[in-house]
């Protein structure tokens, strides 16, 4: 049986962290945790974490760490996670979220944490020109517009741009991220598990970029 791949990816908004933890997860045939995903998944479910977190989410609330943590916690105890390790997207993101992250994984380790690093300019701009249906949340840029006058191509909802994507609002988002993680990025370098990978580029180098460096860390310098 392979061993068990464990990643986090770590990135501003924008770095296109989805799309290429996606593409890794096909690659590697590991379950890509997206902490959004993760938390809408289990607000449908009966678990105790997923419960709470339900009840935060109907009421417009942040749900705290210690409910985002069990949840992330039920969804790694999970066969797929368990067996055939996992590539988690948006958790952790701050220093307390790591340390509960170590003690749900121990006595295994990470393999690698990945900061996929795009310019805050670059980010800015791609996030100023993203659009999204706002019946399915597909995403659509400017410069990747729906085939039909901003009509999503999937469901035929009405493609728009997000309140939150305003150049103001992405900002201050961006200078939360970099707060937040400044001492979860000194955390993980300290343990000898960060690696920065430049995330500029076309999509296909950057996955290659990806792969190359997984598989140093993970003491296998051929791709699977």
């Amino acid at each position: 049986m392979a061993t068990p791949t464990r990643i986090v990816m770590l990135g501003k908004q924008g770095a296109g962290k989805g799309t290429q933890s996606t593409r890794l997860s096909h690659h590697y045939v590991i379950p890509h945790i997206s902490t959004g995903d993760m938390l809408r998944s289990a607000a449908k479910g009966t678990s105790e974490f997923g419960t709470l977190a339900k009840s935060y989410m109907e009421k417009g609330e942040l749900v705290p760490d210690e409910v985002i943590t069990g949840v992330v916690k039920e969804r790694l105890e999970e066969p797929d996670a368990r067996l055939r390790g996992f590539l988690l997207d948006g958790y952790p993101r701050t220093l307390g979220q790591a340390q509960d992250l170590e003690k749900i994984l121990y006595p295994f380790d990470l393999d690698i944490v990945v900061d996929l690093d795009v310019p805050t300019d670059l980010v800015l701009k791609r996030l100023a020109s993203r659009r999204v249906c706002s019946v399915c949340g597909a995403n659509y840029s400017l410069t990747d517009r729906p085939k039909h006058d901003w009509t999503c191509d999937s469901c035929g909802g009405e493609v728009i741009q997000r309140e939150d994507d305003t150049e103001a609002a992405i900002q201050r988002r961006l200078d939360l991220y970099e707060t937040q993680t400044a001492p979860l990025i000194r955390y993980y370098q300290d343990r000898d598990r960060l690696v920065v990978v430049n995330g500029v580029g076309d999509p296909d180098e950057v996955m290659a970029r990806l792969i190359s460096v997984i598989n140093r860390m993970r003491g296998n310098p051929i791709d699977l």
